[in-house]
């Protein structure tokens, strides 16, 4: 519980009061029973409601990992998103900073947006990104919603070029109607 406590701690010295959710059916029952998704309301600060799991980091590995996923508006959805991720890394499926994962629909109705990015927290930096705690360390990465074509892309040329294209096009993470950052012609490796 004292690794609940801090994890908590740190995500309110970083965005502030939250509500916490806990699913009771499905993929939850293999979870801990202090596993929670945390939402945060939009803020000065950011113009963002996020959702960020608080306990992946009970399983028994050495280094924890918790995620967060930022979105324009609330969507619960959300929830069981990440509880269902949860218990994919929990239960022997290690995730990690470069990892994709399916959401098994799109990130809002309409959206392309149906894969997951796990990458650094670059609108928080690294004071967000880890907490040592005597029991272990944990590593906060954000979910970035991606398209099919970006996890295509990432796979033959690497998540350093995937984030290149990011930073030299117009790619709004918040908006989950956005195009593809990926030409429909892909160059030479």
């Amino acid at each position: 519980m004292d690794l609940i406590n801090n994890i908590k701690e740190h995500y309110y010295n970083h965005w502030n009061e939250f509500y916490e959710f806990k699913m009771n059916s499905g993929s939850i029952s293999k979870l801990t029973a202090d596993f929670r998704v945390l939402k945060f309301r939009p803020t000065e600060k950011r113009n963002a409601w996020t959702y960020a799991t608080c306990g992946m980091s009970e399983d028994n590995n050495k280094q924890g990992l918790e995620l967060f996923i930022l979105a324009p508006t609330e969507n619960d959805f959300l929830i069981e998103l990440l509880t269902a991720i949860s218990h994919y890394h929990m239960t022997g499926n290690t995730l990690g900073s470069g990892h994709t994962v399916n959401f098994g629909y799109p990130w809002y109705i309409g959206s392309k947006c149906e894969y997951g990015l796990i990458s650094l927290p670059y609108l928080d930096g690294p004071d967000l990104e880890w907490l040592r705690t005597d029991s272990k360390d944990v590593r906060f990465l954000w979910l970035i919603p991606i398209t099919k074509d970006e996890v295509q892309y990432k796979k033959i040329y690497g998540i350093e070029s995937l984030e290149s294209l990011f930073e030299n096009s117009s790619f709004n993470y918040m908006d989950p109607f956005r195009e593809s950052v990926i030409s429909d012609s892909l160059p030479s490796k």
